[in-house]
């Protein structure tokens, strides 16, 4: 189990207490400067003090400094302890570290005018060897922690720096492929815009044009050229507005809400297929009638969309082959399936056999397929029958990637 880490309070109360129970142990065995003539409770003023100051070495590092500073310098009469002595550089790295920029130079210049000062009065009143050593141990004092904490600081500094770089180069890498998303899915709009749409537009226009002079010519409505060109056109216009949808869905690429009229459509646009399918087979005699069974609820999006074009193609085809009469679409929601029933008059004749006739029939078992269903259709009891059965959920992660 992993541990806590400590808080910077928890971090400076343990160094202050530290400092303050080490002071208190040597001044039991009185180990501080003129401990012959100087009291122990002549001492502990300043160990208190200098405990104190620990506890506010980051968030006051410049007061907690210069007070630590006047208290070390009255320790040193009044019985320099070590461990006042040893608080005292702490607080002096500690304003490098977590102070100001300013800190460290200041500090620089006090703590050699302090060493200087102190090596050149003892050289004054004692030997050179004890001046080497007073300027040794007061560089130790008042610019070792200095250097250490240069060092420390310039270290954060680079690693802080290390850390904005890598993040500026992950958010322009970022930025770069969001970029290279967009530049293509434009590219991909353009090319089908201008190569399968426009392809889609000549074949339409051309059947349209077919259809006309078929007309001129009197021939019948039922006539299997007449009925071949109107499915020609009939799928190439549904085509091109499937284009233009898939072409919004490309393009609209920056990042928001996509417009509502590049949706994939859903089973709330049923009653829409329905009133179209009902304006146009009033003139050969159908009739469209909708039922539904049991909640809707919540639906994959695959599914909604799944059952959507079954139910489309169901309709184009009733109006293509069926005859007169009416056509039933049932939508019965199950706890775990969707079931589409739609039934039509079964007409028998040449109808049935026009080209591509059958390519939606595939395409409606297709669809069931990837999502885990099933599919059927052909007549029954003299009516047309298309049945498909959709899962409710997609259950599986590959058919939910196949969908």
């Amino acid at each position: 189990m992993r541990r806590p880490t400590p808080t910077p309070r928890q971090v400076d109360g343990a160094l202050a207490l530290s400092g303050l129970l080490g002071g208190l142990l040597l001044i039991a065995f009185q180990v501080y400067d003129h401990s012959s003539t100087v009291e122990r409770w002549q001492v502990l003023p300043a160990l208190l003090a200098m405990s104190g100051l620990e506890l506010m070495r980051r968030t006051r590092p410049v007061l907690v400094v210069t007070l630590g500073g006047l208290v070390f310098a009255g320790s040193i009469f009044s019985g320099a302890l070590l461990a006042t002595t040893i608080m005292y550089t702490d607080l002096l790295y500690a304003a490098v570290v977590y102070g100001p920029r300013r800190m460290s130079p200041v500090l620089h210049v006090s703590g050699t005018v302090s060493v200087l000062v102190l090596t050149t009065l003892t050289f004054v009143y004692a030997d050179s060897a004890t001046a080497v050593a007073v300027a040794v141990v007061t560089a130790l004092i008042f610019l070792g922690p200095l250097w250490t904490a240069d060092a420390v600081r310039k270290h954060r500094e680079e690693a802080e720096t290390q850390r904005l770089r890598a993040e500026q180069t992950a958010l322009l890498s970022e930025m770069d492929r969001r970029e290279a998303v967009v530049a293509e899915r434009s590219r991909m709009a353009r090319e089908l815009h201008d190569v399968v749409a426009n392809h889609l537009s000549a074949i339409a226009i051309h059947a349209t044009g077919a259809q006309s002079m078929a007309r001129r010519q009197h021939r019948a409505a039922d006539d299997p050229v007449v009925e071949v060109l109107g499915v020609i056109r009939e799928n190439s216009v549904q085509g091109l507005a499937e284009m233009r949808r898939i072409i919004g869905l490309l393009r609209d690429s920056g990042g928001g809400e996509a417009d509502e009229s590049w949706a994939a459509p859903d089973l709330a646009a049923v009653d829409a297929l329905l009133a179209k399918a009902r304006a146009a087979g009033q003139d050969v005699g159908l009739a469209f009638e909708l039922a539904e069974r049991g909640e809707r609820g919540s639906l994959p999006v695959p599914v909604e969309l799944a059952a959507y074009r079954i139910v489309q193609e169901s309709l184009t085809n009733a109006l293509k082959h069926a005859g007169p009469g009416e056509v039933r679409v049932l939508l019965d929601f199950r706890p775990e399936e969707l079931r589409i029933v739609v039934d039509s008059p079964f007409r028998q004749g040449a109808g049935q056999s026009l080209p591509g006739a059958r390519a939606g029939l595939v395409g409606m078992a297709e669809r069931a397929s990837l999502l885990g269903g099933g599919f059927e259709a052909g007549p029954r009891d003299d009516r047309w029958s298309v049945r498909a059965v959709l899962p409710r959920a997609l259950g599986t992660e590959e058919g939910a990637g196949r969908a």
